[in-house]
């Protein structure tokens, strides 16, 4: 047997289970054994016994049961004396939990193992090594507390114990389990239980002895198989850090993080649909100096622009996360580390996901910000909410006496040891961590909005102040001056019926789509790539293909900046449009999703980092170079032929074909050939005009759809309508061109109205000649929503879909579904 193979059988047969012995080995337990062993253990047994069939590696080990913690109290008369020290426990005063807490842990650390007890801990040690065919003074364990309450469904009380990494040798171990046992008494467990309403003498404390795997040398991390900030169900979220993990769940550092897509991932397709990389100042390692086993190591600038895992291990994380949440038949939270002697890849721990799981999908909650003030300090958004109050800088542990409920708790990162004040803010602030550092998974789990990774909050923001706490505006979390106002909005979908025409939705930003997807829809109308380019990649395409020619120094300097991690710049393009566009695609899976191209004017472009150099000043750049015609343009079509690639890359290797894609301002059908030519010769091959691949086996063909938005689209359209597969209806576009006003214009913007009487002409043109070649029209902007008349017009013509903005989708559907009525629909 390998050494290192961690999933051999036990050599050990200790009989059948029973509820009094104090030694049970993984294959001898599974999760109905939470009782005997807390939740800990019983997944872990769980999974060692069923999952390891299927290639998932779980470290093997033993449990020291909940039995005999109960025979230690017993044996050291505890049970009487920790009664009397919380007979009158009152959690709100933080002065006295903190004595009271601190006089429990030192009666359990001052007593002593019953000799039987402590002979037969040491034997399942000894034994533990011979399976590993090690000596005993070479095996290094996990030690792992693992509470009777603990990881149900409806409670989770992940963090509220203690666990110590690379313990060795006898006493250590005897030691570290002592530590272990006390920690079911720490003050953030003390607080919780009351919280919980757990009786503190019905929950018991089991230890895991786990062999450690040498992550210190490799990576480690988390993984949930649920989207924590939105609950969408389709993606599995993975962070990772350089060595031992415990730094990932602290915040001490910013992981990378991963996102992949469980439906093509199934289907056998690379479906890593998101990549971040997070800073990874630090890591944690094996200790060298006395008895310290760990200690803090810098981690190297190439290491930290380089991501933490390869392709291969994200894709193997995530089949292993899915065939586990299938086990369990619930979303989970899963603890990974790889080993970095040999590389291998091992579930070090697995519990269900506790909040996101039981959200009521049916109610949906809106926080919206009515004014806006100064932004302090950005961050990382966790959750939706908005929250405010004084804020209150505490330093350490020391400082949380002093913190009142309602305000904001403003710190470097927090602990376990700060749950009591957690509870009682009204929003958290931290410099440092991610969203899955223990800051954001407390701050889900109670309720209130955090925003992690700010870096400076502590220094920008003062205690006393007036502050608003903003994790309503997407992945990017605002800390503003100032009380501001807000609303919520609930929606109850409850008895929500979807009208007969399909609503569908306009969306730009890729980290608000999971959440966006959750409202009833039919897929997206219009994806803008604008946001994508502006926002995650801000600098023009083609300084990145011209980046070796570059002579402005500042220019090269500031591209350098964005693309850490990135010797081909190019890639770096490639790589963020793909994932921009795969988020939103994934989010709305199987629903189409129509992808505009990009459609920046010049001026816009030339915004961007190195855009000057390759844009022309245009008097009026909204009727210029834009759209279809810079596309195959010699002076852009090689940037065009990044997007191309993009979005070959999200249909073909990451499977998702529901991705469709859509020309702006195509001014003629000549146009619209060259394009759909060069997007031909960027591997983009449009499917054969009226063949419907919808129930093909191979459903690869490209479907291609035009802005109506000029003129000249509805005058030519039985032409456009024998080149592309549909048309868009971009109401505002043809509402200026028609009129023939300039739309940034105040001087003449009373006259622009979509409802004036040539522009629903055109568009009663548009339907009946395009659904003449059985192409479908969909309207894309505010005249539905804004105008129930216009809704009622556009309808009644027979338009096949109307895309909205997410917060007017239900509203509209409503007035849609009336006017379906009243046309008999």
């Amino acid at each position: 047997m390998n050494p290192s193979d961690t999933n051999a059988t036990n050599p050990v047969n200790v009989g059948t289970t029973s509820p009094d012995k104090f030694i049970y080995w993984f294959d001898e337990i599974s999760r109905g054994d939470i009782p005997l062993v807390g939740g800990k253990n019983a997944n872990l047994g769980e999974m060692y016994k069923n999952l390891s069939s299927a290639g998932i590696k779980v470290p093997y080990g033993f449990a020291v049961s909940a039995y005999a913690y109960r025979e230690f109290i017993k044996a050291n008369n505890l049970d009487q004396k920790i009664r009397d020290i919380l007979s009158d426990l009152n959690t709100s005063d933080l002065s006295a939990l903190e004595k009271k807490g601190e006089e429990i842990r030192m009666l359990i650390l001052s007593s002593k193992f019953p000799e039987q007890m402590e002979t037969e801990i040491m034997a399942a040690y000894d034994k533990l090594a011979e399976n590993q065919k090690i000596g005993v003074s070479q095996l290094d364990v996990a030690v792992r507390s693992s509470a009777t309450a603990e990881d149900l469904p409806d409670a989770s009380f992940a963090g509220q114990q203690e666990s110590y990494l690379n313990v060795k040798g006898y006493y250590n171990l005897i030691e570290s389990i002592k530590k272990c046992f006390a920690s079911l008494f720490t003050n953030r467990a003390i607080s919780y239980r009351v919280d919980k309403k757990f009786d503190h003498f019905k929950v018991a404390l089991s230890v895991a002895v786990q062999r450690m795997v040498r992550s210190d040398l490799g990576a480690s991390g988390v993984m949930f198989t649920i989207d924590t900030e939105s609950g969408f169900k389709n993606a599995v979220v993975i962070n990772a850090i350089y060595g031992l993990g415990d730094y990932i769940v602290q915040g001490v550092v910013t992981p990378d993080e991963f996102i992949v897509f469980k439906p093509t991932l199934k289907n056998g397709y690379n479906a890593i649909i998101n990549k971040q990389l997070g800073a990874k100042e630090k890591k944690l390692i094996y200790g060298t100096e006395g008895n310290k086993n760990l200690k803090d190591a810098p981690v190297t600038e190439t290491e930290r622009n380089t991501f933490v895992l390869t392709d291969e291990q994200i894709l193997t994380l995530a089949k292993w996360g899915v065939a586990i949440e299938e086990h369990y038949q619930h979303a989970m939270d899963i603890e990974w580390a790889m080993d970095g002697k040999t590389q291998e890849l091992f579930i070090v721990q697995a519990r269900p996901e506790t909040v996101e799981s039981k959200l009521d999908v049916n109610v949906i909650k809106t926080y919206v910000l009515k004014e806006k003030g100064s932004v302090i300090v950005e961050g990382s958004a966790v959750g939706s909410k908005i929250g405010q109050g004084k804020a209150h800088f505490i330093k350490d542990a020391s400082q949380i006496s002093e913190f009142k409920p309602g305000e904001v708790l403003v710190t470097e990162i927090t602990d376990p040891d700060w749950e009591p004040i957690m509870k009682m803010a009204s929003a958290i602030i931290t410099d440092k961590g991610g969203r899955t550092s223990h800051a954001a998974i407390v701050s889900r789990e109670i309720g209130i909005p955090a925003i992690v990774g700010t870096i400076t909050a502590t220094q920008k923001i003062q205690t006393g102040t007036d502050i608003t706490v903003s994790c309503s505006e997407g992945e990017i979390g605002k800390v503003y001056e100032g009380i501001l106002k807000f609303e919520i909005e609930e929606t109850n979908l409850t008895n929500f019926e979807a009208p007969k025409t399909q609503i569908k939705m306009i969306v730009a930003e890729p980290d608000s789509a999971f959440k966006f997807s959750c409202l009833p829809n039919k897929g997206v109308g219009l994806a803008r790539e604008e946001f994508i380019i502006n926002s995650f990649i801000k600098i023009h395409p083609n300084a990145l293909l011209n980046y070796d020619k570059l002579t402005d120094l500042a220019v090269k300097a500031k591209i350098d900046e964005v693309t850490k991690g990135y010797t081909d710049k190019v890639q770096f393009y490639v790589d963020k449009l793909t994932y921009g566009i795969a988020m939103i695609a994934g989010a709305f899976y199987p629903n189409e999703v129509i992808l505009r191209f990009s459609d920046f004017k010049t001026n816009e472009y030339a915004n961007l980092i190195g855009g000057k150099e390759y844009e022309p000043k245009e008097e009026n750049p909204m009727i210029g170079w834009r759209g279809a015609s810079r596309y195959y343009d010699p002076k852009f079509k090689d940037a065009f032929a990044l997007e191309c690639k993009a979005v070959k890359r999200v249909r073909e290797e990451l499977g998702l074909f529901n991705l469709k894609v859509m020309i702006p301002f195509c001014r003629t059908p000549e146009e619209g050939k060259l394009v759909i030519e060069e997007m031909k010769k960027n591997g983009l091959i449009q499917k054969e005009p009226n063949v419907d691949t919808k129930n093909s086996d191979v459903p690869s063909g490209l479907e291609v759809y035009v802005m109506a938005e000029i003129p000249s689209n509805i005058i030519l359209a039985e032409e456009f309508a024998q080149i592309f597969d549909g048309f868009s209806i971009g109401s505002n576009d043809l509402t200026q061109l028609t009129l023939g006003i300039d739309r940034d214009s105040n001087i003449v913007s009373h006259i622009a109205n979509e409802k004036n009487n040539s522009v629903k002409s055109l568009i009663r043109v548009l339907i009946k000649a395009a659904h003449k070649y059985n192409r479908k029209v969909g309207i894309c902007g505010q005249g539905p929503s804004d105008y129930p008349d216009f809704a009622e017009f556009v309808v009644r013509e027979g338009i096949d879909s109307i895309s909205l903005q997410p917060d007017t989708v239900v509203k509209t559907s409503e007035a849609v579904k009336k006017v379906e009525v009243e046309l008999g629909k």
